[in-house]
């Protein structure tokens, strides 16, 4: 499915329809649910946690963790109690993934995880991970999502 964003108003009720999604999970209270992110650098995928970071009730400034790969948020949501956010970006082994607990993150109830530059870790993501590609087009922004794998 793909939306089309203009501004950032249009980017925070994507993000809140997904959020909206994203907690009717049936998983979500069990382990995490996990987000991957991917296009060209400036597409919007920080931008885009940003406004999910802001569905879920954080107001902590929300950055892309280039440098230190992931960072926790503690959220005011009904469902989602934790946003983690990593960025892949610099992740030359998948391995890697392992020195921020990525084992330990999938299997967190109530938490949500986006993962910017998904496609760098994409033999770890889970099968059921939601799959997020962001083209800039002129001015718009293009989310395509796939919501889940079969």
């Amino acid at each position: 499915m793909d939306t089309v964003v203009r501004s950032l108003g249009d980017t925070q009720a994507f993000a809140d329809r997904a959020v909206t999604f994203l907690r009717s999970v049936e998983w979500a209270s069990d382990r995490a649910v996990v987000v991957g992110l991917s296009g060209n650098l400036g597409a919007g995928k920080t931008a885009f946690v940003q406004c999910v970071a802001k569905s879920l009730g954080i107001t902590d400034a929300v950055t892309s963790p280039t440098f230190v790969l992931r960072v926790d948020y503690a959220t005011t949501d009904i469902v989602f109690k934790k946003l983690i956010h990593i960025d892949a970006y610099r992740i030359e082994r998948v391995d890697e993934l392992t020195t921020i607990g990525w084992d330990d993150i999938l299997a967190e109830p109530n938490t949500l995880v986006v993962v910017e530059w998904a496609d760098a870790v994409s033999d770890r993501m889970p099968a059921d991970a939601c799959s997020v590609s962001v083209t800039v087009r002129g001015d718009e922004r293009i989310f395509t999502t796939s919501m889940f794998a079969d």
